[in-house]
């Protein structure tokens, strides 16, 4: 049995990283006949952008936008050219977002993530996300029917119902949040039901901390995550090598910092902004607002492709001082203006009955009188008085945190 679901996954990064980037214009030029990419690219010549270097010169778009723009837009924001009859499945997300499921198949990229978890075709899948109106549960069932499996379109909840369906069917997998996975074996053991055909699953949607990890093994199950959005599908997984997570394949991940559009440096940790290549529907820059860091090296498990961590917390860390909103790419034009600054951590506190802020920023050259125009900056960009710590290069934490809110 192969270890891998194609060649695509061990081939040489560079070819990877030239095919993809060969694809990018035919891609931008596709989202440009969509009015909101249109204008967001406006002056962009698509030819130009051949390289991860090219593309971060491209605006990002973040998802926390996504609810206004489709409001303002209906439906899809004037990000989609095609009509939404053009697709298979319309769907919508909380804020509202919505979602287009196309029509090809594996729309939403998730035959390998379970095909690297221990999934083959032929084989039974129990399906627990959910099929009502938003897409998670037509992610996993897709993708798992392009696999080659047959799959039990169970959704959350009904246990006793599920039992009746795994008794009969005998699922050997198990798709669904990680929680629910526990709820579903606590209530087999209470009620005396068999659910011991469930031998591997792919869990999202819901942290999996170690202590459940180690549970839901003990009770012979073979969990792996997934990491993955309504909007892009998943994006990456693990395998059986249990260190970090794979990129999916057709998508370029970038990891930039928080509040920018900035790559950050190899193994720092920063916010995941995606681009698709997917001519229907595609996503440039999406900016998703959660926290990784690229592992260094190849995965042993033979798949060539980045590796992140994982999802490490959200960046957007916006808070209120004083009554007003600091935000991540204010702290980031501090940077800006100041060149020999490294990494920043805006601290919030509360000195007696009222707020107060810290720019803590890392330089190799501290002086007062860079502290006095930092601290002049602080003013200028937030609108708010703070004071100013300089610290030597290193001593802020790699946790790609920029405001600290610690009241």
């Amino acid at each position: 049995m192969t270890a891998h679901y194609d060649a695509l996954e061990t081939r040489e990064p560079a070819a990877r990283e030239a095919e993809l980037f060969a694809r990018v214009p035919g891609v931008l030029r596709s989202a440009m006949a969509a009015p909101a990419h249109a204008e967001r690219l406006k002056g962009i010549d698509p030819a130009s952008v051949t390289s991860r270097t090219a593309l971060a010169g491209l605006p990002v778009l973040r998802k926390s936008d996504l609810p206004a723009l489709h409001k303002a837009r209906r439906p899809f924001g004037g990000f989609v050219a095609a009509a939404p009859g053009s697709f298979a499945r319309l769907f919508t997300s909380p804020g509202p977002i919505f979602e287009p499921e196309g029509r090809q198949a594996d729309p939403w990229r998730g035959a390998r993530a379970l095909f690297a978890a221990g999934f083959r075709p032929g084989d039974i899948v129990l399906n627990t996300f959910s099929y009502h109106l938003t897409p998670g549960g037509f992610i996993f069932d897709s993708s798992a029917r392009a696999l080659g499996c047959a799959v039990i379109p169970a959704g959350p909840g009904n246990t006793e119902q599920q039992f009746e369906l795994i008794e009969a069917y005998r699922p050997v997998g198990y798709s669904g949040t990680p929680d629910f996975l526990k709820i579903l074996l606590d209530a087999a053991a209470t009620a005396g039901r068999d659910v011991s055909s469930i031998k591997r699953a792919l869990v999202s949607g819901a942290a999996f901390p170690p202590s459940l990890q180690a549970e839901i093994k003990a009770r012979g199950v073979d969990a792996y995550q997934a990491f993955g959005t309504a909007d892009l599908g998943l994006i990456a997984f693990e395998t059986e090598a249990r260190e970090g997570m794979i990129v999916n394949e057709d998508l370029i991940m970038e990891i930039v910092r928080p509040g920018t559009g900035d790559p950050v440096s190899p193994g720092d940790v920063g916010e995941i902004v995606v681009t698709s290549l997917d001519p229907h529907h595609p996503w440039i820059r999406l900016a998703l607002g959660d926290l990784t860091a690229a592992l260094p090296g190849p995965s042993k498990c033979g798949r060539t492709n980045m590796r992140i961590k994982g999802w490490m917390g959200r960046a957007d860390q916006t808070t209120k001082v004083k009554g007003m909103f600091v935000r991540p790419e204010q702290v980031a034009e501090i940077g800006k203006r100041h060149p020999a600054l490294g990494r920043l951590r805006l601290v919030v506190t509360r000195q007696g009955e009222a707020d107060a802020m810290t720019l803590k920023a890392e330089c190799a050259g501290a002086s007062d009188a860079l502290r006095e125009q930092i601290v002049s900056s602080l003013r200028a960009v937030t609108k708010l008085g703070g004071d100013v710590e300089l610290v030597n290069p290193g001593a802020l934490p790699n946790d790609g945190k920029v405001i600290a809110d610690e009241r």
